[in-house]
C-alpha cells in the first residue's frame, strides 16, 4: 500500500470519536450541532452494520405509502441518495436547504448532533447485539474502500473490542444514546426485533412517524422491506454505489442479514473473552440481545 492509500484509510480522532479521513470533515460535522431542527425532520442513529439501510428502504416505504415504484421513479440512485448520511462531506449544507420531511441517517455520537433534538424532531435508534455487528463490520471493511482492509479476523476482533474502528466503541455509542432516550423524542428498537417481527416493527415505526398507512400499506411497506426482496432492488441493495466506493467484486454490501453468524467466526477464546468485556461495560444498562437465531424463531 502506497503513502496515498494510508491516507485514504486513515481514522481521524475527533473529540473522541473515529471519523474516516476523507469521508468527513471535523470542521464541517462540529457544525451539525448548531442546525437548525424542524418538527418533521427524522434521524436514524445507528453504530455501523445495524441496519441503517434496512431503516432507509422502510422510512421511505412509509413516506409512499408502500408504493415501491414511487421510490424507483424518484431517481436512479441508491436509497442514501434520498436518506442521506449528515455527516459525509458535503451534506450538511444540503440539509439546510432540503424540503421536508428532511429524512437524515448517521453514525455520530451524540455530542455532535443539533442540539434542539431536544425540543424538535424525532430520533429512531437501532442497537444490534455487538458480536453479529463486528462480523458485519469485517466483512463491509473488505468491500468499503474508504476503509481499510482487516489483516484477518483476529486483528479485527481486536480493533473492535478497542472501540479503534470507524464509530469508535459500540459500548460507548450504545451506551450513550439509550441513556438519553428521554431527553428526546427517540424510538429504541433493536435489529434482532426487526427480524424477528418485521409487521410490529413497521408498525411501531409508523407509530412513532405519525403516518396514517391502510393495513395493505402497511403490508406491502414490510413486503418490501424484508431482506430477501432488498436484495432484489438496486437502489436497496446498493448495487450502485460507484466501484470507486465499494469493491463488489468482494461481496455484497446486503450479506446475510441474520442473527448468531458470529458463531462461525468467534472462537471459543475470544467469545468469552467478548462476553466478559460485555457485561463489564453493560452492566447497568438493562438492554437484552439475541445472540442466536434459535432465541427468536
Amino acid at each position: 500500500m502506497d503513502l496515498n492509500d494510508a491516507k485514504t484509510h486513515e481514522l481521524v480522532t475527533h473529540r473522541g470519536f473515529k471519523l474516516i479521513h476523507g469521508t468527513h470533515d471535523p470542521d464541517d460535522v462540529d457544525q451539525i450541532y448548531n442546525l437548525e431542527i424542524r418538527d418533521s425532520d427524522v434521524f436514524v442513529v445507528t453504530y455501523p452494520k445495524s441496519g441503517t439501510i434496512w431503516m432507509q428502504q422502510i422510512l421511505l416505504l412509509l413516506e409512499a405509502k408502500g408504493d415501491l415504484t414511487t421510490i424507483n421513479h424518484l431517481n436512479n440512485h441508491s436509497n442514501a441518495d434520498l436518506i442521506p448520511w449528515i455527516e459525509v462531506n458535503g451534506n450538511r449544507q444540503m440539509f439546510i436547504t432540503a424540503p421536508s420531511p428532511r429524512l437524515r441517517v448517521t453514525h455520530l455520537q451524540l455530542h455532535f448532533m443539533p442540539s434542539a433534538l431536544s425540543q424538535k424532531g424525532k430520533v429512531i435508534y437501532v442497537a444490534r447485539n455487538p458480536k453479529d455487528v463486528l462480523v458485519s463490520y469485517f466483512y463491509f471493511h473488505k468491500l468499503a474502500n474508504m476503509l481499510e482492509t482487516p489483516k484477518d479476523f483476529n486483528d479485527f476482533f481486536e480493533k473492535f473490542i478497542r472501540g479503534d474502528v470507524f464509530g469508535g466503541s459500540w459500548f460507548e455509542h450504545v451506551k450513550t444514546w439509550y441513556s438519553h432516550k428521554n431527553d428526546m423524542d427517540m424510538l429504541f428498537i433493536t435489529y434482532e426485533e426487526m427480524i424477528k417481527d418485521l409487521q410490529s416493527a413497521v408498525e411501531r415505526i409508523s407509530l412513532f412517524l405519525g403516518k396514517e398507512l391502510t393495513d395493505e400499506q402497511l403490508a406491502n411497506v414490510v413486503k418490501h422491506s424484508t431482506f430477501n426482496n432488498m436484495k432484489k432492488i438496486p437502489q436497496a441493495n446498493y448495487e450502485q454505489v460507484p466501484g470507486d466506493l465499494l469493491s463488489h467484486h468482494q461481496g455484497t454490501f446486503m450479506r446475510k442479514g441474520t442473527v448468531g453468524d458470529w458463531k462461525n467466526h468467534f472462537t471459543a477464546a475470544q467469545n468469552e473473552r467478548f462476553d466478559k468485556v460485555f457485561h463489564r461495560e453493560m452492566e447497568n444498562f438493562p438492554l437484552a440481545f439475541n445472540w442466536d437465531i434459535m432465541d427468536i424463531n
